[in-house]
């Protein structure tokens, strides 16, 4: 008879438990379709000063919305100016997007999420300094960051160090140049760390990341290849000779390189042959749907 009881009893509390479950995703729908609203507005603005403050508008919305608890889980995946890209490991995701000015140039905005098990926020708002950079190579936090799009994240793990975490970002940068950025992601204590120097080989020594620059009316593939079990990117040279560190002429040369990741550190290898052809869609960005975890060999 207990037992009847308690199935009873079961038989009229779930249909509670399933409406609570319900109410974050409607509340988060609700959310997303002012976000857009918003983006969209952000889009047709007139001027810099109207898109920054309409962006201004955007970011206090998102923060809301992610104030939801358990909004880790929500997608967004409707919010095409936003990329949404969660870690493998599912400690954390990050969400970037940029605002582009009249002159060409770009503002980054975006936020770092983490998996908190109970539910409630905690975010990192990151802070685009580019312009206030005066050392691009510098190791810096959430609170002066190199911005950029991300689109990859690839967590590195190696015996009882702490992991880090690579980030592949696309950077707009001005009317004649285009930035490509691999990102150290480390977590010390309370704070998100990005930099370090964990590039081993030729003329990397120091490096704490790397920044491709390139014209911009070319593209640069920089992605992570399964088969190769490396990230791989475009081998970037001045089309003219004679011409050095004007990025405005440089492109690919038709080879490739590569990271391969070997006792937690990111070792070039230099003129790989690729078995499958790389796209080399400049604005192409990973589904976050289709991350999965990865292959220990990288």
């Amino acid at each position: 008879m207990k037992n009847l009881n308690l199935l009873f009893l079961l038989f009229i509390l779930l249909p509670g438990f399933n409406v609570q479950a319900q109410q974050t995703p409607n509340k988060l729908d609700v959310f997303q379709d002012s976000l857009i609203k918003i983006s969209t507005a952000t889009g047709t603005a007139l001027s810099d000063n109207e898109k920054l403050e309409i962006n201004g508008k955007f970011v206090k919305l998102l923060v809301e919305a992610l104030k939801t608890p358990h909004s880790f889980a929500y997608p967004f995946d409707s919010l095409k100016n936003v990329s949404v890209i969660k870690s493998p490991d599912k400690a954390f995701r990050t969400l970037t997007w940029y605002v582009q000015l009249a002159n060409g140039s770009y503002r980054y905005y975006g936020a770092i999420q983490m998996n908190t098990q109970n539910g409630p926020l905690k975010l990192y708002p990151l802070i685009d300094q580019t312009e206030n950079m005066n050392d691009p190579n510098a190791i810096t936090g959430n609170q002066k960051w190199f911005g950029a799009r991300y689109y990859e994240i690839i967590p590195v793990t190696s015996g009882n160090r702490l992991p880090y975490y690579v980030l592949l970002g696309w950077k707009g940068n001005t009317q004649a140049t285009t930035k490509k950025v691999i990102e150290i992601l480390s977590f010390d204590k309370d704070n998100a760390v990005f930099g370090a120097p964990v590039f081993d080989g030729k003329e990397l020594k120091g490096k704490n990341r790397l920044i491709f620059e390139y014209a911009k009316s070319n593209a640069m593939m920089l992605k992570t290849d399964v088969k190769a079990g490396m990230i791989v990117f475009d081998h970037l040279a001045s089309f003219d000779p004679e011409v050095k560190d004007k990025f405005e002429f440089y492109g690919s040369d038709g080879t490739f390189d590569g990271f391969k990741i070997i006792g937690g550190k990111l070792k070039l290898q230099e003129e790989l042959t690729l078995n499958n052809d790389p796209n080399s869609n400049d604005e192409l960005y990973a589904d976050p749907k289709k991350n999965v975890k990865p292959i220990r060999k990288f």
